[in-house]
This record gives structure tokens, sequence and C-alpha cells, in this order.
């Protein structure tokens, strides 16, 4: 199938975001809506995002007026605490609003442009992003104008699709530029926004996720709390200049550390459509550990889905939603330091005091069955309302974006290997 072809030809590992990424701006060349690449988008459009259903209209999800307080936002159980995290992402922009001048200048570190204009979706293409993560991102846009008809106001902002977030808050604290990405951190301006893996990852076959939580839990329930392994899980890659992840390797003994560290093969896992990687079938320990990569990793929500109690390495990114976890309520953390024997205070405290650990797991859980696909949706909406309420300038569309209203209007695949 294409999409098995499209695995093969990408050049960048898995895993990795590191030099060598297809990261090229694009040359000058027309569409061609029948490229390799444009039908891979396709079947995964159609069979892999089930595009055939028509997307409802979300009718219970509370609007907010220009008039309404911070506080209104967060009044309904349809919003998460963690949606009051928009505030404080756009806070920077006020006073100053975010002009032109502030969308130019951030265009210096992003891979796209989104528009919306009457509904209407257009993307200035800069750079092309590792693997799928620009076709999935635009996809989830263009169904939250699905979801929202009418509703989404023209808007115009950047979006970098790489990991880590770039725009320092002292660096560029005279004039803070406005930049969507997946992550940022308290000393970052960057603006996070639901990652590409929420509508799929085809590279390494994860399921929209939906389905890939329902997936997950159900393989979770195949064993009860007393008859899961009562150690600590971590499987993936630790060769993406991650200190954390390299001292991670050093706590496999699961006589000394009550630690199961395994590292991913990607390239065998590949050539058998990651049947061994599922991630439905790593629900078998009490304790999955979470360790970021090169930065923030998508595993996060996979982890907490399984209802495993959680064990997060002290992180240093944040997503849109990992705002929302409490400590020993969602998860357990651990210190950076002093990993291995932190790790085996954890599980030797979890197994002594099994129902506890398996509440705080339970916890973690639920709250990522709360985070919906709906819930997304909604929290693009209102991040960005908010966004576009800050605009001191009317959007249109830039002569050199396209209408993405299916995408087959991608650039070539070629355009990303050249």
């Amino acid at each position: 199938m294409l999409v098995d072809n499209l695995i093969s030809q990408t050049k960048t590992i898995v895993g990795h975001n590191l030099e060598p990424t297809p990261w090229h701006v694009f040359p000058a060349k027309s569409f061609d809506e029948e490229s390799t690449y444009s039908k891979a988008s396709t079947i995964i459009q159609c069979s892999y995002l089930s595009c055939s259903t028509a997307s409802s209209v979300v009718t219970n999800i509370p609007r907010k007026s220009n008039t309404q307080s911070e506080s209104k936002i967060t009044e309904s159980n349809n919003c998460p605490e963690f949606f009051k995290s928009i505030y404080n992402d756009l806070e920077p922009w006020t006073k100053s609003m975010i002009s032109m001048n502030h969308v130019m200048e951030a265009q210096k570190n992003a891979a796209f442009r989104v528009v919306i204009i009457g509904g209407k979706l257009f993307v200035d293409f800069y750079y092309a992003c590792v693997q799928s993560r620009a076709m999935f991102t635009i996809w989830g846009i263009l169904q939250l104008l699905r979801r929202y008809p009418g509703k989404v106001p023209d808007v115009d902002f950047m979006f970098d699709c790489m990991d880590k977030p770039i725009i320092n808050r002292t660096e560029h604290s005279s004039m803070p530029l406005p930049l969507f990405r997946y992550c940022t951190t308290p000393q970052h301006f960057d603006i996070p926004f639901p990652d590409w893996s929420f509508w799929g990852w085809s590279e390494i076959n994860i399921r929209p996720w939906n389905e890939e939580f329902k997936s997950i839990k159900e393989g979770s329930n195949t064993r009860r709390w007393p008859e899961k392994i009562p150690l600590a899980y971590w499987k993936g890659n630790p060769d993406v200049v991650s200190p954390i992840r390299l001292e991670l390797l050093n706590c496999n003994d699961t006589e000394m550390w009550r630690a199961q560290i395994m590292r991913q093969n990607w390239t065998e896992e590949a050539k058998v459509g990651f049947e061994k990687s599922k991630l439905s079938k790593q629900c078998n320990h009490r304790y999955k550990i979470y360790a970021e990569g090169y930065a923030w990793s998508v595993s996060l929500k996979y982890i907490l889905a399984c209802g495993s109690l959680p064990l997060i390495i002290s992180p240093q990114y944040q997503d849109f939603f990992s705002r929302g976890l409490i400590p020993k309520k969602n998860y357990w953390p651990l210190p950076p330091f002093d990993l291995c024997p932190s790790i085996k205070a954890a599980v030797d405290w979890g197994n002594a005091n099994p129902l506890e650990a398996e509440a705080i797991g339970k916890a973690g859980q639920d709250l990522m069955e709360s985070l919906s696909i709906d819930r997304v949706y909604d929290y693009m909406y209102h991040l960005i309302s908010e966004y576009a309420k800050l605009q001191d300038f009317v959007p249109v569309q830039p002569s050199s974006a396209r209408e993405m209203g299916v995408l087959a209007h991608f650039p070539d695949r070629n355009s990303y290997e050249q």
C-alpha cells in the first residue's frame, strides 16, 4: 500500500527529531494532486481517518462572547481546568496586541502559516515538517472548521512543527513573537497546540486518539491490578540527545531497581508494521515511566491512558493538557537525579500500597478519557478564538497560500526529500 511505501520513504528515523531531518525550503514548483504523497494522504484520510463519515456539529459547547470574563471559560463541566492556561499563554499580547509585524517576524521560525477567512482555511508552506506532522495538523484544523461552521473567527498565525520551543522570553522580551507549536516551557513564548498524533501517526501505525485510547484501555483491562507485573516499564528511543533517557538505560535491572527498560528498534519494527509495538499491549506493568526525549514526547498521553501508575520524570516541557496533571493524584513525580533509586522507591511504595497506587493510575486514565477528541477540538476553538481577539489587523489571504479544502493540495512528497 502507498501508506506502507510512505513509511519506507521517510528519511528521518521515527523518534528522532535531529539532523538529518527533511527540513528544506520548498522549491518553486506546481502542486501535483496525483502525486504519490497526495494519493497517500487521500488513503490516510479515507481509510485511516474514516473521512467518509461526516463530522457532527458539536452543539453542547459553551460559547464565549467578547464581553465574558476569563473565569467563564471554566464554569462549564465541558471545559477542564487546564483551559485557563490559554489566557496565560496569550497574556504577553494583551497590552501590545498582535500586529502583522508580530506575525511576519514569527514567520522566520515557522514551518507554515495558517489563515482562516470566512470559515475557509488557507495554508502557506515554508518548510517541510518531519513525516506527516503537517498533514495531520492541517487535517485537524479542517475538522475544527467542520465542527464549528461559521463560529471560528478570521485568524492569521504561524506554526512550527519541530519539537523544541524557540521563542525565549528573555531574548524576545521587547517583542514577544506568537508562534504555535506542540509544546512550550515557562521560559518561552511559544503557544502550545494539540499535536498531530491526536489525528494519527501513520508512520508508526498509531490510530486517531479516540480509537487508540479505547484500544489502550481495553488492553489494560485484560489484567487486573494484582495480576499486572509489579515493575516499572519503559520502551522507547534513547538516542535523541536526551540525558534522562540515557540515564534510564542504567536502571534496567528488575532485581536491583525494579525496572524493565526496553530500547525500541525502529528499523525492525517498521519491517513488521509495528505489530510488536502496539500501545494496547504495553499496559501489563503496574508502573509506566515517562521520560522526555529531545523535548516533549507524544508518549505522555498513551502512558497515562494505560491506567498503570505513571512515573513522570520531572519534565521541562509542557503540552496543552499536561498542565492539568496533579502530582500524586494523576501521576507519581520522579526527580531527574538519583533516577534508579527513585524508580525503586516508587515501585516499592506502590507494591506496599496497592490500593493507593491503583487509584492514582486510574485517575490518570480517567483524565485522559475526559480528554476526548471533542475536548481537543474545544481547546483548539477557544485558543484560536482568544488569539483572534488580540489581532489588531484584518486577516487576508496571502498570495502564496493555497486553500486547504482537501489534503490533496499538500505539496508533493518529493519536495520533502530533495
